[in-house]
């Protein structure tokens, strides 16, 4: 899954090589990349063969350049253009990784080194020829890494990470189609209701925020949880109300605030309807509280 692969490789950028790279018409023979590779064509006009399709960028147009990709740069004019090789995900051996020399197309000794792609970390196909939604501002930031990149202070370092991230997301913004399957996987349904339990929050609500309609929503949470979100709501409230009353020296008004029921009569209503006792009783009793 997607959750274990970023588990496995924590977003951590790291620059490996940059430059402004000013030059007169140029070639780099074909190549295969461990780590990725963004250009950006200040001046002049390229041609870019990136797994067999060739692409052509003139001034003002970036080029993307991800893990594993066979390439032949070629600079047909006179161009400026600045580029960061860089690593997206945190490798412990990323200091042994390298940008490909000419010729090195079989990479299968190195695939320790290989990063993953975007694909793989997302499931968001980015073009080669990336174009961004503020490309004057990736432009900008881009040409801040490279002006930083080089130098050794902590502070500076952490910063190009930062910058390195924000250039990563501006381009996943842009490309991002929300799935349908994933806008409905109801993962955000514990954080979601947790930070919201003392609000008297709807069905309507929590309709809107998996953006479904009501009957289509309630059918898709008893499928997943095999009670309906009113009840599965309740029991975090009742829960919630357990561990209060166990652990806490809290009123029972104060409880029933915290826990989003509406007053202290309903709390106690549904309290002893769920566990057989009354507030005080469970409180007296001094029940043990488990989250299980």
């Amino acid at each position: 899954m997607l959750s274990n692969l970023l588990k496995q490789h924590p977003i951590v950028p790291f620059v490996r090589q940059s430059d402004f790279a000013v030059r007169k018409p140029w070639t780099s023979p074909e190549r295969r990349l461990l780590d990725y590779l963004l250009v950006y064509i200040q001046e002049g006009t390229c041609s870019f063969r990136i797994d067999h399709q060739t692409h052509s960028f003139t001034a003002g147009q970036f080029c993307l350049v991800q893990p594993g990709s066979l390439l032949y740069l070629e600079g047909l004019t006179n161009t400026v253009t600045p580029y960061i090789h860089f690593d997206l995900c945190f490798n412990t051996e990323r200091e042994n990784s390298f940008p490909t020399r000419p010729g090195q197309i079989d990479l299968s000794a190195y695939m320790h080194l290989m990063q993953p792609t975007i694909k793989d970390l997302y499931g968001i196909d980015l073009p080669v020829h990336v174009l961004p939604s503020k490309p004057l501002k990736l432009k900008e930031t881009l040409l801040q890494v490279i002006e930083q990149a080089e130098q050794q202070d902590p502070l500076i370092q952490l910063k190009t990470q930062h910058l390195v991230t924000e250039i990563i997301i501006s381009l996943l913004e842009t490309y991002y189609q929300q799935p349908y399957a994933s806008a409905h996987t109801f993962d955000w349904i514990t954080s979601y209701f947790s930070h919201h339990l003392s609000d008297p929050i709807t069905l309507e609500d929590m309709a809107a925020r998996a953006n479904l309609s009501i009957s289509r929503f309630s059918i898709m949470f008893k499928q997943r949880y095999g009670i309906s979100p009113h009840q599965y709501l309740m029991n975090m409230r009742v829960n919630h109300a357990k561990e209060l009353l166990t652990n806490t020296d809290l009123s029972q008004e104060s409880i029933a605030s915290y826990c989003g029921f509406a007053d202290l009569h309903h709390f106690s209503k549904t309290f002893k309807k769920r566990t057989g006792l009354t507030p005080g009783e469970h409180k007296k009793r001094k029940i043990p509280f488990s989250r299980a």
